[in-house]
């Protein structure tokens, strides 16, 4: 069995002039929110093996404000989560499907496109939560049957999706 956590970076602020939006830091909302998403992992026992980052500044500061209160296993920076399509994410999940959990903190619309796309069932309430929207730190808890590396679109299971409002 397969567990993804899939994360939207915590809230940031615009970007200032001169500011590349790859640079974007957390405002305070973001900054608190991402802090109560590693305690609510702490307290939910979601555990990542591995966790892949986006390398922009506010999923970097994102995963800091999580591991403050949470293990977050060992982390892959990569750069292909700033610019991929929800096609991209799964195909670096399938890539790292040798662990058992894996907890992806990328961007909008790519997370809600895929943990839409993969969530074939789940809980009635997460799946009427996700289908609103995947607000900054939202935090989608999908199971699948096999190795991550085999997970397809409609196979997962929602079991939980968590926002700030939950937190």
């Amino acid at each position: 069995m397969g567990n993804l956590y899939l994360l939207r970076h915590a809230k940031a602020g615009w970007a200032a002039p001169g500011v590349r939006d790859f640079d974007r830091p957390l405002d305070a909302t973001g900054i608190a929110d991402a802090a109560a998403t590693g305690v609510a992992m702490r307290a939910c026992g979601y555990v990542p093996e591995l966790t892949l980052c986006s390398n922009a500044r506010r999923a970097r500061e994102t995963l800091e404000g999580i591991a403050s209160h949470a293990d977050t296993g060992r982390v892959i920076f990569t750069d292909e989560l700033y610019v991929s399509d929800a096609a991209g994410y799964l195909d670096r999940i399938r890539e790292h499907g040798r662990y058992e959990t894996l907890l992806v903190i990328g961007h909008n619309p790519m997370m809600e496109d895929l943990a839409m796309a993969v969530s074939g069932t789940g809980d009635e309430a997460a799946l009427h939560t996700l289908h609103t929207g995947f607000p900054t730190s939202g935090l989608a808890v999908i199971r699948f049957p096999g190795s991550l590396s085999e997970a397809q679109l409609g196979r997962g299971h929602l079991e939980a999706f968590l926002t700030p409002a939950d937190l």
